[in-house]
């Protein structure tokens, strides 16, 4: 499946280095803190993670649609601590054999998947038995006003802006759903100050199968 956003590449790219140097270099520290073994990082983007999978990961497959970004993605394979492969794919169809990761890391990707379901559903179909669930997404807001701006947002031109990103998504339920036990739940604003965004809403956590 193919999936071309040049544009918003380009924009994601530079974006994403300020949110790192605006707290997200941490959440994404925590979110591959402690792993082990064999990972897929889904919509691995342009690598931000990598430099942060602790040297107890023995290799990491990331995988990523888009081709500017997977071209950024090998490039910053390069220099990560542990051994990383790259591959094209998505997540409602991920290039890997039934319950061969000790891990899925989902980061910043479930708000612009077509179906979370579908996409939750390979992830279970990859773990292996009392293999981890990392995520770090930004989800539906817990205050009502904030929700309003999200929904008109959603409704208008944020999906088309941002690659078919959702900002109202009920991601922790979704997971839920999908048939997993949520062990570890953060939920933060970012960033941290200023006015809350659509977007703004966090969470960070771990999911186990039962």
């Amino acid at each position: 499946m193919a999936v071309s956003h040049p544009i918003f590449a380009r924009v994601f790219a530079r974006a994403s280095v300020a949110m790192d140097r605006a707290g997200a270099a941490a959440h994404r520290r925590r979110l591959v803190a402690g792993l082990r073994g064999r990972v897929v990082e889904v919509g691995a983007g342009n690598g931000r993670n990598l430099p942060h999978y602790p040297s107890t990961v023995t290799g990491v497959l990331a995988v990523e649609p888009e081709p500017r970004l997977r071209a950024a993605l090998r490039a910053a394979a390069l220099d990560a601590p542990a051994p990383v492969s790259v591959a094209a794919g998505v997540a409602e169809a991920l290039p890997v054999a039934d319950a061969s990761a000790d891990a899925v890391v989902l980061s910043l990707v479930l708000c612009s998947v077509p179906d979370q379901a579908v996409a939750l559903r390979e992830a279970r179909r990859v773990l292996r038995p009392g293999g981890q669930l990392r995520f770090y997404e930004h989800v539906v807001a817990e205050t009502p006003g904030l929700r309003r701006a999200q929904r008109v947002a959603d409704a208008t031109l944020w999906p088309l802006c941002c690659a078919g990103c959702h900002t109202a998504r009920d991601t922790v339920a979704a997971i839920r759903a999908a048939g997993f036990t949520v062990v570890e739940l953060d939920r933060f604003r970012f960033p941290p100050t200023g006015v809350p965004g659509p977007a703004s809403p966090h969470v960070l956590g771990t999911a186990v199968l039962p």
